[in-house]
C-alpha cells in the first residue's frame, strides 16, 4: 500500500456512514418541530450551516467533538436584546425539551449534546439592507468588542465547492485527515480555522492526495504565538512527514506506511 492509497481511504473512512446520517436528519427534524412548537413566531427562520453540510464534519468515532451548526434565527421586528438574552431562551428551551441530555453554554452557542451527536444551537438576528440584501448577525466571541457579528456561512461553502473542484476534489478529503489529526492531539488548533487554512493554503503541481498533503505540511509554518505543546507538536508532524515523503521517494513503500499509520491512525 502506498501513502496515496492509505490516505485516501483513510479520508474515506472519515466520512459520515447512511446510519449516522439518518440518525442526525431525525434528530434535526425533531429538533426544528420542537423550536416552531415552543418558540412560534419569535422564530423566523432555522439553518443547519457549517463542516457537516460543506462535507467536512467527522463522524464521531473520529472525533468525539464533531458537532452539527444549527442557526436559529429570531424574530427582531420588534426589538433586539443582548445575545445572552437569546442564549438564555435556547438554553431554556433545551433544558424543556432535552432534560435527560447535556446542556451547557459555550460562548457563543449552547451546546446540546445527544447520544449519537453534539449541537451547537446559534441564536442569530437577521438585517434586510436596500443595498445589500439580507444580513444573518450572530453572538461574537467573547473576546470581541461588539455584541453582534455578521456571518455568512453559505457563501464560505460555495468557495469550499469551487476550491475543491479546482484542486482535483482532494481539498475536502485532506481537510477531514487534517481535522482528524487535530482531533488526534486533543483540537489544539479551532477547527473551522484549520479547515479554512487547510482549503485556502497554495498547493502547486498536486494531483494526488500524499501531494497535497506533503504540501500543507511544508506550508504551515511554526508561530511562536502558539503554545509551546502545539508547537512540538506541528514541529514533529513537519519533520515526520518530511521523512515519510523522503521515504517515498527512495522506494522504500513498507517504511513509509509504518510511519503514517503511527502517524495517522486507523479510524
Amino acid at each position: 500500500m502506498t501513502v496515496n492509497s492509505y490516505l485516501t481511504n483513510l479520508a474515506s473512512s472519515l466520512v459520515l456512514i447512511d446510519d449516522e446520517k439518518i440518525s442526525i436528519d431525525t434528530s434535526i427534524r425533531a429538533l426544528e418541530n420542537r423550536l416552531d412548537l415552543y418558540f412560534g413566531e419569535r422564530v423566523i427562520e432555522q439553518h443547519r450551516f457549517g463542516s457537516s453540510t460543506r462535507g467536512t464534519i467527522l463522524p464521531r468515532k473520529a472525533d468525539e467533538n464533531s458537532d452539527i451548526d444549527y442557526m436559529i434565527v429570531f424574530n427582531t421586528k420588534e426589538s433586539t436584546y443582548k445575545p445572552q438574552t437569546y442564549l438564555n431562551y435556547l438554553k431554556d428551551f433545551a433544558e424543556k425539551y432535552y432534560s435527560f441530555s447535556e446542556i451547557h453554554q459555550s460562548n457563543p452557542v449552547v451546546v446540546l449534546e445527544l447520544n449519537h451527536i453534539k449541537f451547537d444551537l446559534v441564536p442569530a438576528r437577521k438585517e434586510e439592507y436596500y443595498y445589500s440584501g439580507s444580513v444573518y448577525y450572530i453572538p461574537s466571541p467573547s473576546n470581541y468588542l461588539m455584541d453582534w457579528i455578521t456571518t455568512d456561512p453559505w457563501k464560505y461553502e460555495k468557495d469550499l465547492v469551487s476550491k475543491n473542484a479546482a484542486n482535483n476534489y482532494k481539498i475536502k478529503p485532506l481537510i477531514r485527515i487534517i481535522k482528524y489529526w487535530n482531533s488526534l492531539i486533543n483540537h489544539q488548533f479551532n477547527s473551522f480555522d484549520l479547515e479554512n487554512y487547510t482549503a485556502n493554503a497554495l498547493y502547486l503541481f498536486c494531483d494526488s492526495l500524499s501531494e497535497f498533503f506533503y504540501s500543507f505540511w511544508k506550508s504551515i509554518q511554526v508561530s511562536s504565538s502558539w503554545n509551546q505543546l502545539l508547537q512540538e507538536k506541528v514541529s514533529f508532524v513537519k519533520r515526520e512527514v518530511m521523512e515519510i515523503k523522503d521515504l517515498e521517494n527512495q522506494g522504500d513503500q513498507y517504511s513509509a506506511e509504518v510511519k503514517i499509520k503511527k502517524l495517522l491512525p486507523e479510524v
